[in-house]
């Protein structure tokens, strides 16, 4: 016996389908992402294993090997895989802010995604002081992206989707994967796709911690000021990092917008490289990668970082974000900001060293990307320590405030303008 369907029916069955393909798109990009950014994290750790052992055998090999290795990653970054340098979040805020899918599919490709995988391991095989956390958002958009094609009216949301859980992946940090998607990849909440968005974050940090098990990035950590004199650290925190993140921002803004350092950009790169090396070499060999080992075992001992940390990584991140090779500034930017919390713990003997590292870290994140609530719920989360939350909360205000001083922009934001008209002309 055949049953006839209204015409009710018949459209109820086709939103319900709609609706299903489009939870299956986010459930299994929010996979997909996950997995990327896992095999991404194993194989960071290895590259950087090797620069280690290039170390080892002399500390003079990154005076050759590392601007070389920055004039290669241009090089092919420019000629193969264009849109894939830098961090990648400003690409993925570009292609949110574009209409056309063929504009945005030059921003958050599967080629850029590959290139971005590959190059960014490649910068850290050379010593580039840089992060793999910016690139796993731009992979995460292009992962979105790419299975988002049977599903063309909900592309925003999925490169939204798509970032928030590479950042979600990368630091096993699912809360500020959601409140990054909301402060800085849209500067919005949008009601509509919020519960596939947190779907997509769920499905990766869950497929992550698969791969990489259930990890605090930084290891817990207790200390906690104890009032009194020690909670002068939070403004001193916040007043340097501010300003020392607007700088920074500042600089690699202005060094990307001037016609004459972009001239000759493997030049440029070239010379990036051999002064990032001599930072290196200065600095001990420590401002090298992520400086994610340094800070770590800082804050695990409550031991100070040296004395030049802070200025040196400032230095070498600068310099390898100015280069143009692929590369993110995420932990480089929270190692920078542990070195000056180290620098200003000098002042304040009786309080933990750790804790005036974190509000460091805190304060120069968030003086470089301009979105607080983001600075504070990372370091939070990465940390498991929730006695520092309001110091951090402070610490971050003031430095976003300091920050806006010296930069009118947030780094992201201001670079993602760069990347879309481009996109439209090409």
């Amino acid at each position: 016996m055949k049953f006839a369907l209204s015409r009710r029916q018949r459209r109820l069955l086709v939103i319900l389908s709609t609706r299903s393909r489009r939870r299956a798109i986010f459930l299994l990009g929010g996979v997909v992402v996950g997995a990327a950014a896992a095999v991404l994290a194993k194989l960071a750790d290895e590259a950087q294993g090797v620069f280690a052992l290039l170390l080892g055998q002399s500390r003079y090999w990154p005076l050759l090997v590392t601007p070389v290795g920055f004039l290669i990653s241009v090089y092919l970054t420019t000629r193969f895989f264009q849109n894939a340098q830098g961090s990648g979040i400003p690409q993925a805020i570009a292609a949110r802010r574009l209409t056309d899918q063929g504009a945005r599919g030059r921003l958050v490709s599967m080629r850029v995604a590959i290139g971005k995988f590959c190059l960014t391991l490649f910068a850290l095989l050379v010593g580039a002081s840089v992060g793999r956390e910016g690139p796993t958002v731009q992979i995460g958009a292009s992962i979105m992206f790419a299975l988002g094609r049977v599903s063309p009216r909900r592309q925003p949301g999925l490169i939204l989707a798509g970032a928030s859980a590479g950042v979600a992946a990368a630091f096993n940090t699912p809360l500020a994967g959601i409140i990054f998607g909301i402060e800085e990849m849209s500067r919005s909440f949008e009601t509509r796709s919020s519960t596939l968005i947190i779907a997509a974050v769920v499905a990766a940090g869950l497929t992550s911690i698969a791969f990489l098990g259930n990890y605090t990035y930084f290891g817990s950590s207790a200390m906690g000021l104890h009032g009194g004199v020690d909670w002068l650290a939070i403004p001193a925190c916040g007043i340097v990092g501010g300003l020392a993140g607007g700088l920074f921002s500042r600089i690699v803004v202005a060094a990307g917008a001037s016609a004459l350092i972009n001239r000759h950009p493997l030049l440029l790169a070239l010379g990036c490289g051999l002064a990032v090396a001599i930072c290196g070499f200065v600095s001990g060999d420590t401002v090298y990668g992520t400086g994610y080992a340094q800070v770590k075992s800082a804050l695990e001992s409550g031991a100070p970082l040296p004395a030049d940390f802070g200025v040196l990584k400032f230095l070498a991140t600068t310099l390898s974000s100015i280069s143009g090779l692929p590369g993110g500034i995420f932990s480089p930017s929270l190692a920078v900001g542990a070195g000056f919390g180290s620098n200003i713990a000098a002042l304040f003997s009786a309080t933990p060293i750790a804790a005036i590292m974190l509000l460091g870290m805190v304060a120069y994140f968030s003086g470089v990307v301009q979105a607080p609530i983001t600075a504070f719920v990372i370091v939070i989360e990465m940390t498991d320590n929730h006695a520092m939350v309001i110091p951090l909360m402070a610490a971050s205000l003031i430095a976003y405030a300091t920050s806006r001083l010296v930069a009118e922009e947030g780094i992201y934001h201001a670079l993602a303008r760069r990347f879309v008209a481009p996109a439209r002309a090409s």
